[in-house]
């Protein structure tokens, strides 16, 4: 496991943004910039790909501690960091009624512009819908199969 990968996983795990992790590794005065620590976030076949060395894992960690425990002046719930982490990620509004789907006409469609209309003009001159068969009102669905093996049977 390579440290980019361990960093992703701290990212997604403890659910931080790219600018919380510039400003963890500010607690231990290691400046990087956003579109750095972007590239030790890509795939490794991307051309702005960059390998996370040990100094700047072995610092996010360090500040990692120091974000979630506090100082000894000053000391924290890891907890509570981690429950403020989860409020500040914005909620999905799940409340909103998605608009239902109305199929349209084939008259709308004619006038969308992508397809050309079609030569009859009208739906008069296209055949009428075939009829149920006489019996129980119901066309049958599968047809029967003749399966030729390559034997002729005579």
């Amino acid at each position: 496991m390579t440290n980019n990968d361990i960093l992703k996983k701290l990212r997604v795990a403890l659910m931080l943004r790219d600018d919380q992790i510039v400003e963890i590794l500010e607690l231990v005065d290691f400046r990087i910039s956003k579109s750095e620590l972007g590239a030790f976030f890509r795939a490794e076949d991307h051309e702005n790909y960059m390998e996370c060395g040990d100094q700047v894992l072995r610092n996010f960690l360090n500040g990692l501690v120091i974000h979630l425990r506090g100082t000894k002046e000053n000391p924290k719930n890891p907890n509570d960091v981690l429950a403020k982490h989860k409020a500040e990620i914005p909620k999905k509004d799940n409340t909103k009624e998605r608009p239902e789907f109305k199929a349209t006409t084939k008259d709308a469609e004619r006038g969308r512009g992508d397809k050309a209309p079609s030569k009859s003009g009208s739906a008069a001159g296209k055949p009428k819908k075939k009829e149920f068969p006489k019996g129980n009102g119901k066309t049958s669905v599968v047809e029967k199969v003749v399966y030729k093996n390559g034997k002729n049977k005579k």
